[in-house]
């Protein structure tokens, strides 16, 4: 557990929370520090801060030809890379109404049905500071993909052929390693 925490703080770099959080939100001090990670506590005042991850939903939706439905990522971070369909889990929100949601937001898209698939850790790094995520994967069924166009954070859709994607060509990681489960277990849940 260690040892995975440490990969996590060195590959986010001075992003990490660690480096980015300096003062107390609740007394101002810049007595705020962790030795682990978690929680931040104020060496003045006692206020303590976790950092947790936060959820968000991906979408893998295959047309009537086994290609998988993927878009072009319009904003940072890794802006022009592929991604799947889907977002942060707004608070107050249950994971399945986020899936509806964000692919009916990205993809003008109706989901008719889905089953669970997994869940994958990452970091997001955004505007300096890394936030960590826990995506949580869905095999989606849409009954017409007729209507199907990119919108809000999506620039681009494309149908690609399971032999023709390119994992490199994925900018995060958590929805490199869902698309790579995805393909070695032939779109059935994991275990």
């Amino acid at each position: 557990m260690e040892d995975q925490h440490r990969h996590r703080e060195e590959s986010t770099g001075s992003t990490h929370p660690r480096h980015v959080f300096g003062f107390c939100p609740r007394c101002g001090s810049d007595g705020l520090c962790t030795s682990d990670g978690r929680p931040f506590v104020c060496g003045r005042c006692g206020f303590q801060y976790f950092i947790n991850q936060a959820a968000a939903v991906a979408a893998l939706i295959e047309d009537d030809q086994g290609r998988l439905l993927m878009t072009r990522r319009a904003r940072e971070p890794k802006i022009g890379t592929l991604d799947l369909p889907g977002g942060f889990v707004d608070v107050g929100e249950t994971a399945e109404h986020a899936l509806i949601r964000e692919v009916r937001e990205e993809l003008n898209l109706t989901i008719t049905g889905f089953s669970y698939f997994g869940s994958f850790p990452n970091t997001y790094p955004y505007r300096g500071i890394t936030y960590f995520t826990l995506d949580l994967a869905f095999v989606c069924t849409v009954d017409d993909l007729g209507t199907v166009r990119a919108g809000d954070d999506a620039d681009a859709c494309l149908f690609v052929p399971r032999h023709e994607i390119r994992p490199e060509e994925i900018g995060l990681d958590s929805i490199r390693a869902i698309v790579l489960q995805y393909l070695s277990s032939s779109g059935s849940c994991p275990w």
